[in-house]
């Protein structure tokens, strides 16, 4: 859990310092006070990085630096941003990156998590990525490695096909096999949320529903690999004329089923808002599994989204967990909070 947390020259803060409650904590303030941002910190604490922006423009403006120091319990940790170099220290030991293992486990749900059924299937594939890298510590450099060979081919697709022919057949094989290895994680990761998903929902929903999430990918899993090379070599005209690669976990999806029926064409705005609670609280269990802790829950002006049902349901998992809310309406989010909760006001 973060007990305190310094912030110098970082977004809209000079140097100011906040302490935190090991249950609920609610940020308080009007729009442009800054509530986003002090959030932003306590993630960029954990994770090593923002999820909106990148680091130089984490920098408060005209200034040459920024600079986070949090405490953690036992622990201590600090983010020094200063461009084109970034430097994490923990307990006093330097580091120039954060592998999974120095990261803290942080869960964050923002307004545009309750896009997620309507926008495209890039914000979705991001989404589940997310969660695959922060609980699967072989997932990262995998999907790294699969961009850069799929960034290869693409530059090979759009020289001198003559010329690039010659090549195309060793990265064909490259990106098929790896490919194949996200196909199957995602694959993994869907039968997880499956397990769990409808009765999720019908708790949030209080009537009893059938939900699935289905990964949409173009060959089955269990050959993946040669279905997926197969087609690449039979696409290859076509692509060089395209110059872009068509086939593959980049151009695939994932699908959401209420009642056997697409979730985006016949969910309503309730239904929505309940299968998304119900994602968050899979991936709250599934850092925690994970991680082998529970993590830190971050909402962003959330509950203003969610009616009264709903955040009854989500105040009921806060219990569990230390977590941040902000809000510019205090009192839609005190009622639900008897004891135990901190109130930080910003102007």
């Amino acid at each position: 859990m973060i007990t305190s947390l310094r912030l110098q020259n970082f977004r809209s803060y000079s140097d100011d310092s906040f302490e935190f409650e090991p249950g609920v904590n609610i940020v308080v303030g009007p729009n442009g006070s800054g509530k986003t941002n002090l959030l932003e910190a306590v993630l960029v604490l954990c994770r090593g990085g923002s999820y909106r922006v990148r680091d130089a423009e984490l920098i408060k403006f005209d200034k040459p630096w920024a600079r986070l120091d949090g405490s953690f319990e036992k622990r201590t940790r600090v983010v020094k941003i200063e461009p084109p170099s970034k430097t994490f220290v923990i307990d006093d030991k330097p580091f120039r990156r954060l592998s999974l293992e120095r990261t803290l486990p942080v869960v964050l749900f923002e307004p545009n998590n309750l896009q997620l059924m309507t926008r495209g299937p890039d914000q979705r594939r991001e989404y589940f990525d997310d969660l695959l890298e922060r609980s699967q510590p072989a997932f990262k450099s995998l999907s790294a490695g699969y961009k850069r060979t799929l960034a290869q081919r693409n530059a090979l697709l759009k020289h001198n096909r003559r010329q690039a022919t010659q090549q195309l057949f060793a990265w064909n094989v490259r990106l098929s096999e790896l490919g194949s290895q996200i196909a199957q994680a995602r694959q993994g990761l869907a039968d997880e949320v499956n397990a769990g998903l409808s009765k999720t929902y019908s708790q949030i929903a209080k009537h009893k529903s059938a939900v699935e999430m289905k990964y949409d990918c173009q060959f089955p899993v269990n050959n993946y690999a040669s279905r997926l090379l197969s087609k690449l070599e039979s696409s290859t005209e076509l692509e060089f004329a395209r110059g872009f690669t068509a086939y593959g976990p980049h151009r695939e999806d994932y699908l959401f089923y209420l009642n056997g029926q697409p979730a985006n064409l016949s969910a309503s705005r309730g239904e929505t808002r309940s299968l998304l609670l119900a994602l968050k609280i899979f991936e709250l269990d599934l850092i925690e599994k994970a991680r082998g802790q529970k993590p830190i829950l971050l909402l962003d002006d959330v509950f203003s989204e969610l009616d009264g049902s709903r955040r009854r349901t989500l105040v009921a998992r806060l219990k569990k967990h230390q977590t941040i809310i902000t809000t510019t309406d205090a009192e839609s989010v005190l009622e639900y909070f008897s004891s135990q909760h901190k109130v930080i006001a910003l102007k």
